[in-house]
């Protein structure tokens, strides 16, 4: 299998700040949760804490398939994940391999439960339907301009 992981949706990962873990429980219900702890493990896989999210814990438990994404919201594109979850307890041998890079991230502010492992089949782009109805006026800048306006917030010109 090629690696579904690429270099831009990693920068695109690593970029964000939130990203949005959908799983279903065995009778289909979904549950969509944010989750702000993350980081991309290697060319196929995500690791994802479990900070807050007996929900989502329940459901993989239940139902393996999950769809994990990531869109910066000035740009108004980034990427999904599609995979499926395996919950790993700190008991699971190969639990502090996973858990390693989001102890760096989460420091002491919170508490890791478990972790989610999401090995991706598929990777798809998301992209803001202004960039496919209005190409020619539509770009990066274009959005992000217009999602400082609307959130109400000023550029750092020193960033």
């Amino acid at each position: 299998m090629s690696d579904l992981i690429t270099a831009e949706v990693r920068e695109s990962v690593e970029r964000s700040v939130l990203s949005w873990l959908a799983t279903s429980d065995k009778h289909g219900q979904p549950n969509v949760s944010p989750k702000e702890v993350f980081a991309v493990a290697d060319n196929q896989n995500i690791a994802v804490a479990n900070i807050a999210s007996p929900q989502s814990a329940k459901n993989i438990r239940a139902n393996r398939r999950v769809c994990l994404s990531f869109v910066d919201v000035f740009v108004q594109k980034g990427f999904k994940i599609i995979g499926t979850a395996t919950e790993l307890k700190p008991s699971a041998p190969e639990y502090s391999r996973w858990v390693e890079p989001l102890l760096a991230l989460a420091g002491d502010r919170y508490p890791i439960h478990s972790v989610f492992v999401v090995k991706a089949i598929a990777v798809e782009p998301i992209v803001a339907p202004s960039y496919r109805l209005y190409p020619s006026e539509t770009t990066e800048e274009s959005q992000i301009q217009s999602a400082l306006r609307t959130y109400g917030v000023r550029q750092d010109k020193e960033a």
